[in-house]
């Protein structure tokens, strides 16, 4: 993850060999990325390169749906513009995609309330029937029942307040809809602030059709304190049991923030330490009385 980087004289020899039109172009190196190391490439292109192993088959996930989505989000997304395909310099597939300009929301949070506005109309807008072919997710979009134990384990040692709400999201009916569109991966290292506002979102590598309330965690994880009513007011399709899910989903993924920024602190491998104050706050928000 972020102990493994690749050098830039590889990326620049791929667009020799794939792309040569671009190779021209200032390419600069990009902080942060878990499954991806990213360049920016010119003023307004991105490299990525996986290098994790589940990292190829998240690219060709984006690479095949977000040119089809992408056309009704309200909001700028790394569209992919151009497909790297395996060689002997390099085994995987790769991709080059439009640059989100703004900061990720795990270094500059969001602050203005009217964010509750933009989230809502974005996720109105991906929220919808999603085809036979989707791609399904094994711990995104799914039933809470279902939820894998090494997912839920960061649960056995929380707070009885945050244990409390998960036990009445797992209890809440479950969602009987069509599978609709989902980002999958809504959390502040995936979202980029511009002016205190959400400005883009970006990483769609975990998209799949299933349960709506796995991106309505957002309200709590990305959203200033006090603006989720506003933004289930705006969202409008969102019945009791749905928010009591997505305030269950919130919950697990403040705790997972939590952990991986824990880990960053303490140096060890694959830890984020921007992630953890950025838990904490959405902790803090999820469990708030509403």
């Amino acid at each position: 993850m972020d102990g493994f980087r690749f050098e830039q004289d590889l990326v620049r020899a791929l667009l020799r060999e794939q792309h040569p039109d671009l190779a021209h172009l200032e390419l600069r190196d990009v902080a942060g990325g878990w499954d991806n190391q990213q360049w920016r490439l010119g003023a307004e292109l991105a490299v990525r390169l996986p290098r994790t192993e589940r990292a190829p088959a998240l690219l060709r996930t984006e690479q095949k749906w977000l040119p089809v989505l992408a056309e009704r989000l309200p909001l700028p997304t790394p569209i992919p513009v151009r497909t790297g395909e395996p060689s002997a310099l390099f085994e995987h597939t790769w991709t080059i995609t439009r640059w989100v300009a703004g900061e990720p929301a795990d270094y500059a949070p969001i602050t203005r309330a009217d964010a509750a506005e933009t989230l809502a109309g974005f996720l109105k807008a991906l929220h919808q029937h999603a085809p036979a072919e989707a791609p399904a997710n094994p711990t995104r979009g799914i039933p809470l029942t279902e939820m894998p134990d090494e997912f839920t384990s960061a649960l056995e040692v929380a707070a009885d307040d945050a244990r409390e709400i998960w036990e009445k999201a797992v209890a809440a009916p479950a969602w009987h809809g069509a599978p609709t569109w989902l980002h999958g991966d809504l959390h502040p290292a995936n979202v980029i602030v511009r002016e205190g506002t959400l400005s883009g979102v970006i990483d769609f590598g975990e998209m799949c059709a299933g349960d709506p309330a796995s991106d309505l965690s957002a309200a709590w994880i990305l959203l200033p304190a006090g603006t989720a009513s506003r933004f289930f007011d705006i969202y409008e399709n969102a019945d009791e049991a749905t928010i009591a899910r997505a305030r269950g989903w919130a919950v697990l993924r403040a705790l997972h923030l939590i952990i991986i920024g824990r880990n960053g602190r303490l140096g060890l491998p694959g830890g984020k330490p921007t992630w953890e104050p950025a838990g904490r706050a959405a902790l803090e928000r999820a469990l708030a009385v509403n």
